[in-house]
Formats: C-alpha cells, structure tokens, sequence
C-alpha cells in the first residue's frame, strides 16, 4: 500500500506533541492504514512496542472497551512507566462518553493521542468543548488522482491513457483497486454504501424509514453540482407520492453528511464577502458510489467533474466555497491561509459560446486573486488573465 504523505506530512511533526491528533474521513478511505504508517514511523524513531497502544473498536475484540470506565481502565492498565506512550484509538465514535476519557489521558499521562472517526461531527460536541485549543484536526479521504497513479505504478499496471476516465468512474477508495472486473468493484461498493447507510445513519440515528433515506441520497446523486435544500427535496419527493416534512428532509440531510458520504458546500456572497446559510451544493467523497447509483444514461459528466475538483481542493487542504456573484455563479471560490483562488469547471469548450460563458462567470470579479477555467480539453484557451488548466494537469498539480 502506498505512503499516504499528503497526510503524514501534516501530522510528522506533531508525532510528540500534546495536541490530540483528530483524523477525520468516510469509512474505507484508509484511516486505520494511516496509524498504521504513523506507528511504523515512530518505530523507526526507536520508540518501543510496548510503548505503543492501538486499538480499533470496530474490532469485536475489544467491544467491551467501549464502554469509557473499561475503555479507562484498560488503558492506564497498559501504562507502566512515566515514559512517552503513544496511544492509537481507531473509530473512536463507537465509545460511549470517549470525550472525557480521552482529556483524562491528555491531562494526567505522558502520552500522544491519535484518533479516528468517520463521523463528520466528531468535534462538534463535547470534544470540542473539553479540548478547546487542544487538538489538531486532518481530514482524511479517498485516493487523489495522484495517489491513484502511484497505487498503479507500485502494482507494475501498465499505464494507459484511460487512466484518468477509471479514476472518474470509480473513484478512489483504496480497496476497489484490488479487485478484479467491474463486477467486483460494484460488489464492494455496494458493501460500502450499505456499512455507511447501517452502521454510519441508520443505527447511529435510529432512523425507521429506510427507504425514504435511500431516496433522498439517490436524488442528491442525480444532482451533483446542483444547488439544493430542504424544500426543493421535500417538493420533488411530494411530487414522487412520497409524503414527508421539509423538518424531515433537513434532518436526514444532517445525518448523511455527518456520515462523510457526501460533502455539504456553503454559498460565499463575493461582493458582501460574507458565508451564505441557505441553497447549499452537496458533492459525493468518492465517485464510485455514484457510479454505483446510477444508470449510464444518468451520468452526468458535467457535475462528476466538478466533484473530482472538489475532492482535489478538499485533500490539498482548501476551505471550498460556492461563489456568488453579482451577475451569476462561480463553480468554487477556494482559501488557503489567506490565499484565494476562483475556479470555474466544464467538460469541455466546444464553441464560442461556452468558452463566453465559462471565462464571463468572472466578470463581476473585481479583484487580483488567480481565476482558473478546468476542463478536459488539451489546447489551452487561457485569456484576460484567466489561466485555463486541462483537468489531468490540475490533478497532477500541474497549474501553469
């Protein structure tokens, strides 16, 4: 399995810092892989094993422990000495109260905590009150194109100019490329989406009607890159003989993004320069579940690119906005430590009125930050200072 040292670079020099180490990100996407590499590493810095506690509740071995005074108790069990112990708790969400028992580690032990969870809210409640100041948080997710290339190569497969079209189909969970045909990728994915739905919303939130949450979700994947809300689903699913409260539909929303299936994205007013709190966009984490949920005919290329994009800012680090223009819509406004970026995406400018179109949306943009247009073409159509980027170059971190 490759290094995953878009994260491991955050985190190294963290290894012995006080800070809890919170690593979020949808289940699969290689969470328990990457305390893996993190505990090789301290290794290698001479730390002993014994000195190193891991444990993953989904592991039927320790389902006792997550109760928090067993949880507790087994742990300062393992502590013997006052030296450094490294503690690695793996879907940390499964305990009961695991926010108190995890700050009576950090306050009363010489340790290092690292923790996992695939639950978007981790931080949301009580941890973040008790730890205000006191823990680092990396979200985590699938292979990046990449990543995806380097998995390739490390395999000895050939590489093809296909390559970026499997990577859009079938995304990047690190599992789906040990398997064998198109059939078997289907398989684990449909395994997947069925842990997320049970173990990750159904259970965690005592939902009783399935079926309405599976039509919810299949309607948000028929509408990637689109704006939505509450109403819009309530309306489309009245219109489906499907009977529901718009109260309902924003829960279930909750419940789906907090399982970190999909990403939910605000709109950002460019001239008022402030977040927006209604008609938000909603892109998937990894596009192998929507080639899971839809037909051929539904494939929408235009929003599947737009998520891939997405997925790329999120895993370079980037808070990803929606932009809202005087005139229109830019596709994301992204910041990073301060700097900021626009980015319009399409498939492709096949004629004079969609490259009017694409480069206009910055027209009521009236400042200096770099403007990009991504699309699958190879000529390059860059003008008025907008920089024009073939996608594969984008994913690659080729940007000019």
């Amino acid at each position: 399995m490759i290094k995953r040292e878009l994260y491991l670079k955050k985190i190294r020099d963290l290894y012995d810092s006080e800070l809890i180490k919170v690593i979020m990100g949808i289940r699969r996407c290689g969470k328990s892989v990457l305390l893996g590499q993190i505990i090789e590493e301290i290794k290698e810095r001479g730390i002993k094993e014994d000195h190193i506690i891991y444990i993953n509740f989904e592991d039927y071995d320790f389902i006792e422990y997550t109760e928090a005074r067993k949880f507790n108790e087994y742990v300062k069990s393992k502590i013997k000495d006052k030296n450094k112990y490294y503690l690695f708790f793996d879907e940390i969400q499964n305990v009961q109260d695991f926010e108190r028992v995890i700050n009576s580690f950090r306050a009363t032990m010489n340790v290092s905590i690292f923790i996992t969870g695939s639950n978007s809210k981790l931080l949301s409640g009580e941890l973040a009150t008790v730890l205000t100041g006191r823990f680092v948080s990396i979200k985590m997710m699938p292979f990046t194109y990449s990543e995806y290339l380097e998995l390739k190569k490390e395999k000895n497969e050939k590489m093809t100019d296909k390559a970026l079209e499997e990577f859009i189909e079938w995304g990047g969970m690190p599992l789906i490329y040990n398997t064998n045909n198109d059939m078997e990728r289907k398989m684990y994915l449909r395994d997947l989406y069925n842990a997320i739905i049970l173990k990750d919303i159904v259970e965690r939130n005592n939902i009783k009607d399935i079926s309405l949450l599976n039509r919810i979700i299949q309607f948000m994947m028929e509408n990637i890159g689109e704006v939505l809300s509450s109403n819009s689903i309530a309306r489309y699913l009245k219109n489906e003989k499907i009977s529901t409260s718009v109260d309902t539909v924003m829960n279930y929303i909750d419940y789906i993004t907090t399982s970190s299936i999909f990403n939910k994205v605000n709109r950002y007013d460019i001239r008022g320069k402030n977040v927006m709190a209604t008609l938000e966009k909603y892109y998937l984490t990894d596009l192998g579940l929507l080639t899971l949920k839809s037909s051929p005919i539904e494939k929408k290329i235009g929003g599947r690119l737009e998520n891939i994009v997405y997925n790329e800012l999120i895993s370079r680090g980037y808070e990803v906005y929606i932009g809202k223009t005087e005139k229109g819509e830019i596709d994301f406004v992204v910041d990073k430590f301060g700097e900021r970026e626009y980015i319009q995406v399409a498939d492709y400018l096949s004629s004079d009125e969609v490259i009017k179109r694409e480069f206009g949306a910055f027209k009521y943009v009236n400042d200096n930050f770099p403007k990009y247009v991504i699309t699958m073409d190879k000529i390059n159509y860059s003008q008025n200072g907008i920089i024009h980027l073939n996608l594969e170059d984008f994913l690659l971190g080729k940007t000019k």
